[in-house]
């Protein structure tokens, strides 16, 4: 078999793969690695996709799929396919607009995009520019930031928020070590390398202007974002409870998802806490490796808590199938992370809609081809697990 050439323009990108190639065209190697790498020896990254090879889609013919409904209802929005954009540190790392063009394609999109604590634009200029949204949480040492944090959230419009609970404690992510970033990071023209020898993004960078966390700029009291993740890791809390959870909950009094989960007994607990989302992940593979891949976690979570949360799927997608199978498993939506930043790197707001367009169609077209004409009728009777 032929190797894989890689795609020297979106138009020739195919599948999310092609895109990661392009990616790695199109920005600092340094860079690429802080996003395509994950924890150690990498295993659970590797193992989030490869769990779809064990499960078997079961098609039915006969049936009328000339007109395919995806559309649903998540965290109180409508989206037009079951499929969000999952809260992603520092996007300007991949493109200039960074948070800006996500915001862009997911609205013209018809999606969700989950906005996170840690981004290069404010919380409130991303708001602005997305459609359907949510505003992610970490938890901090310093609570009167957090309950700021979420108060900003509330006035810029964000209908719904989430607290990431498994980033307490920051993994071993060994390639973006011996790339010279890590935590803090030892972000400089320097340590990029051969940044110059990528022009078009080094040219969008110096047009913006120096990278900061914007949400966090006027509580870290220092600029540039080198300094700001040192701040940002000292703040990272790994003494809070389902205590503090609730309180946020409470507080926030609208649709709020807990994101991080992957045992029966955390998705009872958050639940119980009041959250009215669980989104099943390992943090793409980034923190704890060895652990479950998310989609071998989803149907005891979905059985543990029947139809008291909506379940959402992160980790591991790269075709359309993949989310097909996640959906007859029992999860009302599917979470993409590294994807759209492949998208975004290789070509900013048009590479994330082509990200998006090219999960969308394979869906759609898995659809068809399986047999079933709506999502709400996936069940595990499309699916066998081998």
């Amino acid at each position: 078999m032929s190797a894989v050439r890689t795609p020297r323009h979106l138009a020739h990108c195919l599948s999310v793969d092609d895109l990661r190639l392009l990616a790695r065209r199109h920005i600092p190697l340094p860079l690429f690695e802080y996003l395509d790498g994950a924890a150690e020896t990498e295993y659970t990254h590797r193992r989030n996709s490869a769990a779809f090879d064990d499960v078997a889609l079961l098609p039915r013919y006969l049936v009328n799929v000339s007109s395919v409904r995806t559309s649903i209802t998540l965290l109180g929005q409508s989206l037009s396919w079951p499929v969000l954009c999952s809260p992603t540190g520092a996007s300007r790392f991949y493109h200039a607009a960074g948070e800006l063009a996500v915001a862009h394609a997911t609205r013209d999109e018809g999606t969700l995009y989950g906005v996170s604590v840690m981004g290069t634009y404010p919380l409130e200029a991303v708001a602005a520019a997305s459609g359907p949204k949510m505003f992610q949480l970490l938890a901090f040492k310093d609570r009167d930031l957090t309950i700021d944090l979420l108060e900003r959230a509330r006035r810029a419009g964000y209908p719904a928020l989430c607290l990431t609970v498994d980033a307490g404690v920051r993994g071993k992510r060994e390639r973006e070590l011996r790339a010279g970033l890590g935590m803090p990071l030892k972000l400089s023209w320097g340590s990029l390398g051969r940044a110059m020898s990528r022009p078009r993004w080094a040219a969008g960078q110096l047009r913006v202007g120096s990278l900061a966390f914007a949400n966090l700029a006027d509580w870290s009291k220092c600029a540039g974002i080198s300094a700001q993740s040192e701040y940002a890791g000292a703040q990272l809390d790994n003494t809070v409870t389902w205590k503090e959870a609730r309180a946020l909950i409470d507080r926030w009094k609208g649709p709020f998802a807990i994101k991080g989960v992957l045992s029966e007994s955390d998705a009872r607990l958050a639940v119980d806490a009041g959250a009215t989302a669980v989104i099943v992940s390992n943090h793409g593979g980034r923190q704890l490796d060895g652990a479950s891949s998310a989609l071998e976690a989803l149907p005891s979570i979905v059985e543990a808590i029947g139809d008291r949360a909506e379940v959402i799927l992160d980790g591991g997608i790269r075709r359309g199938s993949h989310i097909l199978k996640a959906l007859a498993l029992g999860a009302k939506a599917c979470s993409i992370g590294r994807p759209y930043l492949y998208g975004l790197a290789a070509g900013g707001q048009p590479g994330v809609s082509k990200a998006l367009a090219i999960l969308k169609d394979e869906f759609v077209r898995a659809m068809q081809l399986t047999g079933c004409a709506d999502v709400a009728h996936l069940d595990r009777s499309f699916v066998r697990w081998d």
